[in-house]
């Protein structure tokens, strides 16, 4: 008799069963049977209490309370008292303690066998197999790192660049751009936003709420500004293709064509200058001849955004008291240098560098590990013309390739040249704790242990608008057989013989701590934030007319219609998948069964000759992928909206084979000047299916 049917009969019962406390033992035993399977998952019972950490899940370390019972993990909430996320939360951060329990962790170390298949092997061969493999490959070895705000970095490339080799890179991100464009215009430092402060934001291409900078701080400073049944202290202007959270949030929308951000903010300066809005620097009135050409009228015809729209986010901006102009890319990565260098530009219009609420120089970080490599020269390294070298034969691909916490076969565009890399590269290794596109390509996969289980750090996330530390530190021992990949590289690094001036993870971020001035005790008990506000411009910038002029000269490939990227952090990175829970927040306008959902506006579907829940493809004349349509007046006319985060065929069952990848639809030109490679404008065709 199955559980139901002993339920029936319970239930059907004479009187005299129901008043007998037999049946209800034998229902207790019924229900234990059938509820309590070892698998199903259940809290531990005992104490509760609360530790104050940072998630290393989300890009720009938020600030979360972790929930333990009985010393168990259990659940990721916000931190009130965290000084930089002030109890907002991101889906990535509350999926921490989901993601650390998850079936489909990477559990053991594998290693690639004759036959092509990743068998598990014990700890021991797998760190004497990479260290006999660094040892032969000598100086031809080579690094790319997906998390460039932790320390681990810097053994990395103290590791690197000890066997004689300089290509330690960090994945492609809208800093690199912000530094080629900040340095062209005399900036010494890191490029920093001070949005706590601001009153009036005007965020182009810059998906502020949902991918850009420090998200949580973004969301808690838009909701703080904004408080429930008074009138808003905080205004918010953004530009984009799409109607996008963030979009939706703001006072202003403006639908701007996607690669015209830099076409906007000139119109921007030019209506600011007319104004009178005209802080003097060198190099002045060159850039108001140039913006001089940037019309109204001009502008709109370029960008799509209606020139009395225009006028009057120009005028707002102009009339708030601390206004600030952000200016990035939908994907966070791919975007060039010269919309920052007119985004700049305009804020040096309104006298917003240096200022309270405006742009702000930050330090670049003094490494404290021996032999690693200055911040400043790895954002500068770029990791596409090392790939696209090897692609092409230029550049000897390296004997061994590490890859720390990043996927870069899934989140670089298709021409980048990392498929010749991970193809002619002769050993691979992968750390990581899920198995990404990336490490099924790999010869060695090493487990790495998440947040919650080890030593790890976050350094000013780009973003910011001040000096920022904050430690994450184990507050339970790791999950299956992963190891904290700080700890095995400061051990392998000291069986070949390199020098890193510490012994294990805690020495390394106190060390790290003295040099800032910070108490690392104090932050490891209580998770105190160490700040340090910006000590404003270390140089007066300059306008480089000549610089945004040469990168206006862009030229972007002809295509019937433009891709506008939908980013969503509860859809995941590239490094961790969709999360299982973040699966509810999946509308039916980014997902229909497996297929990515392709939005355009009424006018666009009428061109092409389609209707909702057409099927359609999407092309960039080499790829091809499958949508089906649906009908959203929030975008742009000639423009197609898609989800980024999907098109998995790694992970779990929550990330594989659900709708397609969209960078396989981008592709890479170089930014004329700055020799940058940029992807975030991409050109796309939609034929039915």
């Amino acid at each position: 008799m199955n559980r139901r049917g002993f339920l029936k009969f319970a239930a059907g019962g004479t009187v005299g069963l129901v008043a007998s406390p037999i049946i209800w033992n034998t229902l207790y035993d019924a229900v234990y049977w059938s509820q309590n399977w070892g698998w199903i998952p259940r809290v531990p019972r005992g104490d509760s209490t609360y530790m104050r950490t940072i998630s290393k899940l989300c890009p720009s370390g938020t600030g979360i309370r972790v929930r333990l019972v009985d010393g168990q993990p259990v659940r990721a909430l916000s931190d009130p008292d965290n000084p930089l996320s002030r109890g907002a939360l991101t889906a990535l951060a509350a999926a921490e303690t989901q993601l650390m329990v998850s079936p489909a962790r990477l559990k053991e170390p594998l290693r690639r066998t004759p036959d092509g298949a990743l068998v598990a092997i014990s700890w021991e061969e797998a760190e004497k197999l990479l260290r006999e493999k660094l040892a032969e490959a000598g100086g031809s070895t080579a690094c790319i790192s997906g998390d460039p705000t932790s320390t681990v970095n810097e053994l990395l490339s103290s590791l690197v660049e000890s066997r004689g080799s300089a290509d330690f890179y960090f994945m492609p991100d809208d800093e690199q751009a912000a530094l080629a464009a900040w340095s062209a215009m005399g900036g010494m430092g890191r490029l920093g936003y001070d949005v706590d402060n601001s009153d009036f934001i005007l965020a182009i291409g810059a998906n502020m709420l949902e991918s850009w900078g420090t998200v949580a701080r973004n969301r808690r400073n838009f909701s703080a500004g904004r408080p429930a049944g008074q009138e808003a202290r905080v205004k918010f202007a953004y530009a984009g293709p799409v109607q996008n959270n963030t979009a939706a949030g703001a006072d202003w929308w403006l639908p701007c064509r996607d690669g015209m951000e830099m076409e906007l903010a000139l119109g921007i300066a030019h209506l600011l200058i007319k104004a009178g809005h005209a802080v003097p620097s060198a190099g002045l009135d060159d850039f108001k001849a140039l913006a001089g050409e940037y019309t109204p009228e001009k502008v709109a015809a370029l960008t799509g955004v209606d020139a009395g729209r225009l006028a009057e986010v120009a005028k707002a901006l102009a009339g708030a008291e601390k206004p600030l102009v952000l200016v990035g890319s939908a994907l966070g990565a791919g975007g060039g240098a010269g919309a920052v260098m007119a985004g700049i530009a305009v804020n040096m219009l309104l006298g917003r560098v240096g200022a309270e609420g405006g742009l702000v120089n930050l330090p670049f970080p003094t490494p404290v590990v021996t032999g690693a490599s200055d911040y400043r020269a790895v954002v500068n390294r770029n990791l596409i013309a090392w790939s696209q070298s090897v692609a092409s034969g230029e550049t000897e691909a390296p004997r061994v390739l590490l890859i720390y916490d990043a996927n870069p076969l899934y989140s670089l565009p298709s021409d980048s040249g990392m498929e010749e890399v991970f193809t002619r590269s002769g050993f691979k290794v992968a750390m990581a704790s899920f198995l990404s596109e990336s490490c099924a390509r790999c010869d060695l996969v090493l487990p790495a242990a998440m947040g919650l289980e080890r030593f790890d750090d976050c350094y000013t996330p780009y973003g910011s608008g001040e000096v920022s530390w904050c430690i994450s530190h184990p507050l339970v021992k790791p999950f299956y057989n992963s190891r904290p990949m700080g700890e095995v590289l400061i051990s392998l690094a000291k069986e070949l013989g390199v020098e890193t001036g510490v012994k294990d993870m805690p020495g390394l971020l106190y060390k790290k701590a003295y040099s800032l001035g910070a108490n690392f005790r104090k932050m490891v008990e209580s998770g105190a934030v160490f700040q340090k506000k910006a000590s404003g411009a270390f140089s007066v910038p300059v306008y480089n007319t000549d610089a945004i002029r040469t990168a206006l000269t862009l030229k972007k490939k002809a295509a019937p219609l433009s891709l506008a990227p939908v980013v969503v952090l509860g859809m995941g990175t590239a490094q961790t998948g969709i999360p299982p829970f973040a699966t509810k927040i999946i509308t039916e306008y980014q997902l229909a069964g497996h297929s990515s959902v392709a939005q355009m506006n009424a006018a666009t579907a009428d061109k092409l000759g389609v209707r909702k829940g057409a099927r359609v493809t999407v092309g960039n004349g080499k790829v091809k992928v499958p949508a089906l349509v649906d009908i959203f007046e929030g975008v742009l006319p000639d423009a197609v909206a898609l989800s980024a985060g999907l098109g998995h065929t790694a992970f779990d069952e929550f990330s594989r084979n659900k709708g397609s990848n969209i960078m396989t639809l981008t592709s890479i030109t170089r930014e004329p000047g700055t020799g940058l490679p940029v992807w975030s404008s991409a050109g796309v065709s939609v034929d039915k299916a």
